[in-house]
């Protein structure tokens, strides 16, 4: 059975989720197609050779419709013989598609294919797909006949399930700013970060090529003063023991960005020269309760140990995505897992969540710190929309 092997990971420089952002004058498209294109250039691959692109997407409406993998592949120029799809899977798009793109090789449906993830969520806010309607019907609002809830109001029942308190949450988040600054001015990010070219505010064409999400300054007693987010006296009532600690500051900020990797075979990577970086070892994908919503990163972790025969004690980084500080609290907690190991990197807090593109990013940063550490296995997991989570291991190579 052949393995799957990254031999490339990259992703664009976050920019901020709204007109004016860094990445904001730029069609989705483009930017995915610009990490496409360099994929195959920085690995001097010819793209005729790759079996598939599988890219993750959220807002799959407007701009980003009508599978915009396909029409980025065909924009960053490669033949017209090479197919695409676009996947959902929420928050964890592009790290199912680099699951359906490791699965498919393992399984020898595959020789080579690249699982890439693209938002732009300037463009396409959130929610703009469903265009204000529900897509829900009533055997749903029969089930949870109280109604969902946003995943803010998710988040205030986590910290409140796992008694965090504020100073806790914004401690974790002006952690992960200081550490995501101290790794940009150590030129770590350098090796995954793609520059790209693009429109600043005036017109004016610049090279973006550094996080626009990144506050070195943050402190936790700057982010103190500010006011809870999803604070309403519906919720107030129907959740009379949220505290309200959700703010901007200690959540992911909205952003722009594309990611992508180029996975293969062993073989074939064997055969052309290249040199793999790290191997898939293990999947696992799960649901968990979609009012809580964001803790299926609990059960997809302890189902994605138990299929690699591992402990959270072998493994040497942990990718959790920060949609919002008690989300990797809450794992840590239940896995007693190493602070240390925990999004050394900082994350999304602090490099930006852009959607679809969200799986690939983490996957560059951790297999570029397995890199500088010398670290043997990272464990990657995240919280999706509806309550599910993907969980990857690999190992360096």
């Amino acid at each position: 059975m052949p393995e799957a092997v990254i031999v490339d990971v990259v992703r664009l420089a976050s920019g901020k989720g709204k007109p004016g952002g860094a990445l904001s004058a730029t069609k989705p498209v483009e930017l995915l197609a610009h990490v496409l294109r360099s994929l195959v250039e920085r690995n001097d691959l010819d793209p005729a050779l790759v079996d598939d692109v599988i890219g993750g997407c959220v807002g799959q409406a407007g701009e980003q419709a009508l599978n915009i993998s396909r029409s980025a592949l065909l924009s960053a120029g490669f033949p017209e013989s090479v197919p695409a799809t676009t996947v959902d899977r929420q928050c964890g798009s592009s790290q199912q598609a680099a699951h359906f793109a490791a699965q498919g090789v393992i399984a020898g449906a595959y020789d080579i294919v690249i699982a890439a993830g693209v938002e732009s969520m300037s463009r396409v806010p959130m929610g703009f797909s469903t265009q204000g309607q529900s897509p829900h019907g009533p055997s749903m609002a029969a089930r949870y006949p109280e109604g969902l809830v946003n995943q803010g109001i998710s988040a205030e029942l986590i910290s409140a399930k796992w008694k965090f308190d504020r100073d806790t949450l914004d401690a974790f988040a002006a952690q992960s700013h200081q550490r995501a600054a101290a790794a940009a001015a150590d030129g770590f990010f350098d090796r995954e970060v793609l520059p790209i070219d693009v429109a600043d505010a005036a017109g004016e064409i610049v090279t973006h090529r550094v996080d626009e999400t990144v506050r070195a300054s943050t402190t936790a007693e700057g982010l103190s003063g500010l006011r809870p987010s999803f604070y309403t006296e519906e919720t107030a009532a129907r959740f009379p023991d949220i505290n309200w600690l959700i703010t901007p500051g200690n959540s992911s900020p909205l952003t722009d960005g594309a990611s992508g990797a180029l996975i293969m075979s062993d073989t074939m990577a064997s055969k052309l020269g290249l040199t793999p970086r790290a191997r898939f070892h293990s999947f696992s994908v799960a649901g968990d309760d979609p009012i809580f919503m964001l803790t299926a990163p609990i059960p997809a972790t302890h189902k994605v140990l138990k299929r690699a025969g591992l402990s959270i004690d072998d493994i040497d980084t942990y990718e959790v995505n920060e949609a919002f500080a008690p989300v990797p609290l809450a794992w840590a907690h239940e896995f007693g897992a190493d602070p240390a190991k925990l999004n050394p990197r900082g994350g999304a807090i602090s490099l930006g969540h852009a959607l679809g593109s969200s799986g690939t990013r983490l996957l560059s940063t951790m297999v570029n710190h397995l890199e500088a550490t010398g670290g043997r296995y990272g464990l990657q997991t995240m919280c999706e929309g509806a309550g599910m989570a993907n969980a990857t291991i690999i190992e360096r190579v």
